[in-house]
């Protein structure tokens, strides 16, 4: 096939998650154990025929579509985060979504299937999925084969252990005390992974400590600050 041959990828599911935007996204999915997410399966792949078995599967792969990271023209270099945004490495040694195709690949927990107002859903947790990503294969993640306790990367070898710690205000612990725990199940236990693992860019952190952030989670805005070994949660409201 000729490099300037297109394909066509229909989506199979599309996502309805805990994640409203790109920021405050953990940067690898698994970092935290809280993250919840429904598949909506699409027609005409919504038949349980088409996941019989999945039910024995505890965490599947996903390849879904960068779709809010799609640029017209690609670069050959990116800047890792762990690498302090400021040395570049080879798009195709990174995980970056700013990827020629858009393309990424998940491993997540199965929280299995249901039929939901006629739909076809299929649970997730521990995700790093945003609302609306196009969903555009499933697979059983195979221990035996897909855990390779040899492999490296050098640059990226120890897995991210520094958390800062999180302090929530009176105004944030009564605000969340009022939010329905099925609507936004493990939401505090969220928010405290999104934030102690500080996600703002490189070049932010320990000049800002006066700037408020806000994260979109479930239907609602959480806004914290920085100090520097801290982050403070100020409020949890509902998004306009």
């Amino acid at each position: 096939m000729p490099a300037s041959a297109a394909l066509t990828l229909t989506p199979i599911a599309v996502t309805r998650s805990c994640f409203k935007d790109k920021f405050g996204v953990p940067r690898q999915p698994g970092l935290t154990r809280h993250a919840w997410a429904d598949l909506v399966i699409q027609p005409p792949f919504d038949r349980e025929d088409a996941f019989r078995g999945l039910e024995d599967c505890s965490h599947i792969w996903l390849t879904f579509q960068f779709h809010a990271a799609v640029r017209a023209e690609w670069r050959p270099t990116i800047r890792p985060p762990r690498l302090g945004g400021n040395k570049k490495v080879g798009v195709f040694a990174s995980r970056s979504p700013f990827r020629p195709n858009s393309l990424g690949l998940s491993v997540v927990r199965n929280e299995g299937l249901r039929r939901e107002k006629g739909q076809l859903v299929l649970r997730i947790r521990e995700h790093d999925l945003i609302e609306g990503t196009p969903i555009l294969d499933i697979k059983p993640y195979l221990p035996f084969a897909d855990a390779l306790p040899d492999a490296h990367l050098a640059w990226a070898a120890e897995p991210p252990t520094t958390r800062l710690s999180v302090e929530f205000t009176e105004t944030a612990e009564a605000q969340l005390k009022a939010i329905d725990e099925k609507q936004c199940p493990d939401f505090r236990s969220l928010i405290e992974d999104v934030v102690a693992y500080d996600p703002r860019p490189s070049f932010r952190r320990g000049r800002d400590e006066q700037r408020i952030y806000g994260a979109h989670l479930y239907g609602y805005n959480v806004r914290f600050r920085f100090d520097d070994i801290a982050v403070t949660v100020l409020t949890v409201t509902l998004l306009d």
